[in-house]
């Protein structure tokens, strides 16, 4: 099915008007950085890192098929026929203090000396949310098709969160 959209050419200019209208002249002088912040403090600390491809490479020669990324952000998922799945989310905006406020029941663990939250996923499986940053955080998941409530499922999530771990930016 191909979706065919056109803004009308006075839409279109309406836009451009608009999105003019919000610049800024220039001002003369020297800009200075604000005291205390980071000039990456909005940098997204997984620039360059591609979920789709680092999953791959975590489960390579294991039997998943090739990663498939499954929204706009930088998620992705690869399944096993007969066994699960297993899923990476590289969050350069969420850290662990939100990952604990939007699930129940988390637990802290360390993965290979790095803070990070087990939970079970609602639906069945578990996922390790690692920190790498207050706000940034990768997320493992693995949901396994023996039960939905398997308690493989956070073994095998801790052993790929620790394979994960040393490709990850450092805690900034």
């Amino acid at each position: 099915m191909t979706i065919n959209l056109r803004i009308p050419h006075a839409v279109a200019g309406a836009c451009l008007a608009a999105t003019m209208a919000a610049c800024t002249t220039t001002v003369a002088g020297t800009a200075s950085p604000v005291p205390g912040v980071s000039p990456t403090a909005n940098a997204d600390v997984f620039a360059g890192l591609n979920a789709c491809q680092v999953l791959d490479q975590l489960v390579a020669g294991e039997g998943f098929n090739p990663g498939e990324n499954t929204s706009r952000r930088n998620e992705c998922g690869a399944l096993k026929p007969r066994f699960g799945s297993y899923g990476l989310a590289l969050d350069p905006v969420q850290g662990l203090r939100e990952y604990r406020e939007t699930n129940d029941a988390v637990m802290e663990v360390s993965v290979n000396g790095r803070n990070a939250l087990q939970a079970d996923i609602p639906t069945g499986g578990c996922a390790i949310a690692i920190e790498v940053g207050e706000h940034a955080r990768a997320l493992v998941q693995v949901a396994l098709v023996t039960s939905p409530r398997d308690p493989q499922a956070c073994v095998d999530a801790q052993a790929l969160a620790e394979k994960l771990e040393p490709l990850l930016p450092k805690v900034q």
